[in-house]
């Protein structure tokens, strides 16, 4: 397997599992060239006693002491290690026979490096997929996407900052949860100021004109803020926000 030019792959960690000396060495070179921190053993008892700890094992189905297919076998039943089994020849069966034993993708020894590569991709994002960005937030009638930043009350689009969605976010996320003022400057403001400060206080007045009710978040004197909770039905017609936030918490139901 011939490789040309570096990808990158963050410093994952690759076992080579490989007979011939020369083969493996080369191949832990290449996967060098890409980023990868590889090593290579020589045979599948050693293999079995290495592979634990690695990001992908890269297995030789032809080894001097165990067959191929056993030791993808004892790999797939000792953990959930991404798995790719190296044929000598392209050979229908014997892939099969190596997917059936455990090993998430097969390749063959002629095929070039940086297809090997791709799969090996492919197999580690499968394995180990992306984080997923933080999720939508719903307390009907208020809907927050931290996606587009947008912030809906009754599917009216109400627009806020950067900083007022995620004083508001953060709020929202835990709505039970009284959250102090100290967390609030630390998390949105990226402070750990121990005195009082105004600028929360202007964020949280102009929050409350925007959402239409001063009763969405909740002043606990002495702590912090925490979300209130409003009666999910249409704003009154003709009532601007800043009448609505003035009635605040005193709106009837």
């Amino acid at each position: 397997m011939n490789a040309r030019g570096g990808d990158g792959a963050g410093g994952r960690s690759v076992l080579v599992v490989e007979r011939d000396p020369d083969t493996a060495e080369e191949t832990v070179r290449n996967l060098g060239r890409h980023g990868y921190a590889a090593r290579g053993v020589g045979t599948g008892a050693l293999a079995l006693r290495a592979h634990r700890g690695v990001d992908l094992v890269l297995l030789s189905l032809d080894l001097p002491d165990l067959d191929g297919l056993q030791v993808c076998r004892a790999l797939r039943d000792g953990g959930d290690v991404p798995l790719i089994a190296v044929a000598d020849r392209d050979d229908e069966l014997g892939r099969v026979l190596a997917l059936q034993a455990g090993a998430d993708d097969c390749v063959v020894r002629t095929w070039g490096f940086r297809e090997v590569a791709a799969r090996m991709e492919a197999v580690l994002r499968r394995a180990r997929p992306a984080p997923r960005g933080p999720a939508p937030i719903s307390l009907s009638p208020l809907h927050l996407d931290p996606r587009t930043h947008e912030v809906r009350v009754h599917d009216r689009l109400v627009p806020v900052t950067t900083k007022e969605f995620e004083l508001l976010y953060l709020l929202a996320g835990r709505p039970e949860t009284v959250v102090s003022r100290r967390e609030l400057m630390a998390r949105v403001w990226g402070s750990e100021w121990g005195h009082p400060s105004r600028t929360i206080d202007t964020h949280v007045s102009s929050l409350r004109t925007k959402l239409g009710a001063g009763s969405w978040i909740i002043t606990v004197r002495g702590v912090g803020y925490r979300m209130g909770h409003v009666r999910p039905a249409p704003p009154h017609a003709g009532r601007t926000a800043g009448q609505a936030a003035a009635g605040g918490a005193a709106e009837r139901p």
